[in-house]
């Protein structure tokens, strides 16, 4: 059984153009909700806070723990479902003071007060403190900038060099159009989202280099044939691949996006719109600009 008949021809390269336009609308439409917003909405990694966690003996409404800590000054902590018995819950609460250690008894006070020192116990506190967290916000941008850097690199010297400035634009292409889908639907940028970035890069390039390689195939196997023409037929014999391939990964990280909870929304949401994202650029990105190249005079060998 074939997914995909060996004998398709789409010409993916006849759209090119449009789907150009369609990437440049996407991040453009990303770096200005991030301009907007004034910035990624980070986490407590980042920025700095403190989170509590905390567990109740029976099931309690998030509506009734903001209402409890609004009376004791944290009115601006953030409430997630932690589990699936809606008794166990995360505060996040940012702060730009060094100093955090007060909050958690805030947090112990506001929630006795309404329901009683012995319905709910603290598991756990855990503080970054601003400075940190701007230490950190800089090293999660230097890994996913040399790790974008070092892919296309490896790309040009594995292939040409053709082919790893094509990688290296996917790659910008899937960073920027995660990051933007991140800010226009209020997701925290956190740790777990960096990983997230990094395994984009990786599924993505991976993808391309399967694309770049058929490519590379043909031009020395057809040499009489049109880059146009080599290219559209490279596409289409990993097309199969690419979608078995992809779809089985989108499948599996869509279910955690669905049903992960809140806790681990940000990441999965990363995952699926950079695993979407890295398929189409493989495509549309990298391959074109190999054409492009072409007819910048470079000889084709």
């Amino acid at each position: 059984m074939e997914l995909i008949s060996p004998d398709v021809n789409i010409d993916f390269i006849r759209y090119a153009k449009r789907a150009a336009t369609v990437s440049l609308g996407l991040i453009l439409a990303g770096l200005v909700s991030i301009w907007y917003r004034g910035g990624l909405s980070y986490g407590i990694d980042f920025a700095g806070g403190t989170v509590v966690q905390v567990k109740f003996t029976q099931p309690t409404l998030i509506a009734d723990l903001r209402q409890a800590l609004a009376a004791t000054e944290l009115a601006e902590a953030t409430v997630q479902d932690f589990g699936q018995g809606r008794n166990e819950f995360l505060i996040r609460m940012p702060t730009g003071e060094e100093d955090t250690t007060g909050l958690s008894e805030q947090v112990r006070q506001g929630l006795g007060n309404k329901f009683g020192a012995q319905a709910f116990e603290v598991r756990k506190v855990e503080t970054v403190g601003p400075k940190v967290g701007k230490d950190l916000r800089r090293k999660a941008f230097l890994a996913v900038t040399f790790a974008t850097l070092m892919m296309g690199v490896y790309v040009a010297v594995r292939f040409e060099v053709r082919f790893g400035v094509g990688a290296l634009l996917a790659l910008i292409h899937d960073v920027l159009i995660t990051l933007g889908g991140l800010s226009l639907m209020d997701m925290e940028f956190d740790l777990t989202v960096v990983a997230a970035l990094l395994t984009v890069v990786g599924f993505s390039i991976n993808d391309t280099v399967i694309v770049c390689d058929r490519i590379r195939e043909n031009m020395r196997r057809l040499r009489r044939e049109q880059l146009t023409t080599i290219i559209n037929r490279s596409i289409n014999e990993t097309l199969s691949r690419t979608l078995i391939t992809n779809g089985t990964a989108l499948i599996t990280i869509s279910t955690l996006f669905v049903l992960g909870g809140e806790i681990i929304e940000a990441f999965a949401f990363a995952l699926v719109v950079g695993f979407i994202a890295g398929t189409y650029s493989s495509i549309y990105i990298a391959s074109p600009v190999v054409l492009l190249w072409e007819g910048t005079g470079t000889k084709r060998r």
